[in-house]
């Protein structure tokens, strides 16, 4: 199992970052990798919430389902989806931080499969820096929302 986490500090209330976080519909104008995304539930934002998503990761586009496994607002929610043979769980947590919030996301991949489990090791350095990288420049641009007029 690998786990990568990042945060950021958000100069925005706990409520007004929570909820662009959570507005995954705007996701393809707010996240510059996200390409295309496609909500796969009826409802707002929540646990049970899928959706079909489509990014640029290591300069290929990628598409993945996910889905909401535990929401707590405004304090944390999770993002589950499952490929190649490995699970990936997503969590985020919010912190509220005098007038802004601290958010953290935490990452882990665990694989499913015999030969996940093997080449794991192999590829968990490389990909780990990789997915920070990734993940950071997503967090930085949710971040410039919530502080924008925009958020």
């Amino acid at each position: 199992m690998t786990v990568i986490t990042v945060s950021t500090q958000v100069a925005a209330p706990i409520q007004r970052t929570f909820k662009v976080f959570t507005e995954i519909e705007k996701a393809v104008e707010r996240i510059p990798d996200i390409v295309s995304l496609e909500v796969l539930s009826d409802g707002p934002f929540g646990e049970g919430t899928r959706w079909r998503e489509t990014r640029v990761m290591f300069k290929k586009e990628a598409t993945e389902e996910m889905w909401v496994t535990g929401f707590d607002p405004p304090n944390s929610y999770n993002v589950d989806a499952e490929s190649h043979g490995m699970r990936y769980s997503t969590h985020f947590s919010f912190a509220a931080d005098g007038d802004g919030t601290k958010v953290t996301w935490a990452f882990t991949c665990t694989p499913l499969t015999l030969m996940t489990k093997i080449m794991a090791p192999i590829f968990n350095l490389p990909m780990k820096g990789m997915m920070k990288k990734c993940m950071r420049k997503d967090l930085e641009a949710l971040r410039d929302v919530c502080e924008s007029a925009e958020g």
